[in-house]
């Protein structure tokens, strides 16, 4: 993953669409977290989360600026990487993670979607607490004036408020979770395998019409 980035964060255009690709995920998570909501009873570290999710939607869309004022200004497929996949990661998630609850736990309506929840932000911030460190680290050895440090430490703090909830709803959490884990897993391989795939495509679609 790691030389990746590198490379990446080397090409400008590339790395707006990953910064924009970034955005887009957070900003899908701050939606689903808001479609989790009850009506009415809504506790504050879930609004939290979701208040954090948008922000970080919006800090990663700015730091576009710093490589150029003139790109990926929609969440257009084509100023994503890997559009299709990262439109339907988070989704295919938690219906994933829906169906397993349901089986395991008999839950439903909002109990389900409360569930669906704190099993599927867990996962996300385990990604996010592995990722945006390598991707901080891809950025201080290029020098690059974009920085994520400032989203790595609201990662940590979610991460531990998942926990705490989490060990609320079910004993055998750690359990359940390592399914949902694995889930995301997949997703998230096959979604950075896309990523690379389209790169590379690029890359041959670009020496062969030099070599024209």
């Amino acid at each position: 993953m790691y030389q990746l980035l590198q490379h990446i964060v080397s090409q400008p255009h590339l790395h707006a669409r990953w910064l924009n690709t970034l955005s887009f995920m957070e900003n899908a998570g701050a939606r689903k977290i808001s479609a989790c909501e009850h009506a009415t009873s809504v506790d504050l570290i879930q609004l939290k989360h979701a208040a954090e999710e948008h922000r970080h939607a919006y800090y990663l869309k700015k730091q576009i600026l710093k490589l150029d004022g003139e790109l990926c200004k929609t969440y257009l497929p084509h100023e994503l990487l890997a559009a299709t996949h990262t439109r339907h990661y988070l989704h295919q998630l938690d219906m994933l993670t829906c169906r397993y609850l349901k089986t395991q736990f008999g839950l439903s309506g909002q109990a389900l979607k409360n569930a669906a929840y704190l099993f599927v932000t867990y996962a996300i911030e385990v990604r996010a607490d592995e990722l945006y460190p390598v991707y901080q680290q891809a950025l201080d050895q290029a020098g690059s004036k974009v920085m994520v440090k400032s989203i790595i430490v609201e990662e940590e703090g979610h991460l531990e408020e998942m926990i705490s909830q989490l060990k609320l709803f079910s004993a055998d959490w750690e359990a359940h979770a390592r399914y949902v884990q694995a889930l995301e897993k997949g997703l998230f391989e096959r979604w950075l395998a896309a990523i690379e795939e389209e790169i590379n495509n690029s890359i041959i679609r670009i020496h062969a019409t030099i070599n024209l």
